[in-house]
């Protein structure tokens, strides 16, 4: 059975998609094809990887440019099943569709919603814009094949409208960042934060939290746009930033294993209260607490597994008293840290889920 994943967004390496996605579909025998922007074309893990050149300048451009050189590249393929990852290619899955593929919707975020937030959008156009949008995935979705959904909530919302819907969520890998050997007794008062660093998620309130405190945040991410940067440096709490940028996957294992808590502070917009960050479970399978936004999910999540402590990501000085208690009590933070890891071990991992996106593609494959 050939299969082909495809995005004009993410990268050749993106956790969810190739990691996770193709790499458990090639173990399973799927002949396995993914066609991504500005790669180098090359077979890795046993999955085919197609790169397309992209030389879109901005969102609008790409959606135009970028789309079409996936579409005309998928067609190449001539796969049995076609599984796309971003809202701009649906309008790709639907002349899929056509040509009597089946074709599979990966929705990783609630869009809708995030069109809401979206700053490129002309501010008054947001509400009608995501009302349209959402109007048209509902179409979309009960076209497909499937659609495979990276969150209940968003799961929930496709089945509502009779979408062959399914949960796979993004849990990680249970052997990738979970460091057994830790001696938390050699540990420094270190907190981190791993991912795009935007207003948004709290980069403001991050650094004023620290400087509350005699820690150090360490920052593992882009941080945009550029002025954010510029801004967050003329704090005082930026002297107690350590700035890493963008870091691979043993860099984030390092920086994990090295902190007592890690932080995921979203603010709480509409796209956020009822998403499942993967940084959140990330923390809990490196076996370090997390500290989060007190959104009801989150609380049930963290506090529900005994794993970290909720606060209000609005208040600088509440983020700064729960990292303050991590650094005081480091012994119940290890206790913390191994709740979150036995809660992964337990429940929320890629094994299980890559079983229910197997079962999808057996299904489709009958």
């Amino acid at each position: 059975m050939k299969v082909c994943h495809l995005t004009s967004v993410h990268s050749p390496h993106d956790i969810r998609i190739f990691i996770k996605e193709c790499r458990s579909l090639n173990m399973e025998g799927y002949d396995v094809t993914y066609i991504v922007p500005n790669a180098t074309s090359e077979t890795k893990d046993g999955v085919k990887i197609i790169g397309i050149p992209s030389d879109a300048t901005n969102e609008r451009s790409r959606m135009i440019k970028t789309t079409k050189a996936v579409y005309e590249a998928a067609l190449k393929v001539n796969a049995d099943i076609y599984h796309f990852h971003d809202p701009e290619l649906i309008p790709t899955g639907l002349k899929l569709k056509r040509k009597g593929k089946k074709v599979i919707h990966d929705i990783h975020e609630d869009v809708p919603r995030q069109i809401l937030e979206k700053q490129w959008i002309p501010s008054p156009l947001r509400k009608s814009i995501s009302v349209v949008f959402e109007r048209y995935e509902n179409y979309a979705a009960q076209k497909f094949d499937a659609v495979i959904a990276a969150t209940p909530y968003i799961c929930e919302r496709f089945k509502k409208i009779g979408a062959n819907a399914y949960n796979v969520n993004n849990y990680p890998i249970l052997s990738e960042l979970y460091a057994p050997d830790t001696d938390w007794s050699n540990k420094n008062s270190t907190v981190c934060f791993i991912g795009g660093i935007t207003k948004v998620r709290a980069a403001h309130e991050m650094v004023q939290a620290i400087e509350k405190t005699n820690a150090q945040l360490i920052f593992g991410g882009n941080i945009a746009p550029q002025q954010l940067k510029v801004d967050l440096q003329s704090y005082k709490g930026w002297s107690q930033v350590k700035d890493l940028g963008f870091v691979n996957r043993e860099i984030v294992a390092d920086v994990m294993s090295e902190s007592l808590a890690g932080l995921v502070l979203y603010h709480p917009l509409p796209n956020h209260i009822n998403a499942q960050p993967n940084k959140m479970f990330e923390y809990m399978s490196a076996g370090i607490p997390v500290i989060g936004s007190a959104f009801p999910l989150w609380k049930e999540i963290i506090e529900g597994n005994r794993c970290g402590i909720c606060v209000n990501p609005l208040e600088p000085n509440e983020i700064a008293q729960a990292i303050e208690w991590m650094t005081a009590h480091p012994e119940e933070a290890e206790v913390m840290g191994k709740n979150g890891r036995k809660a992964i071990e337990e429940q929320y991992n890629w094994e299980k889920e890559s079983t229910t996106l197997i079962s999808i593609y057996k299904s489709l494959s009958k």
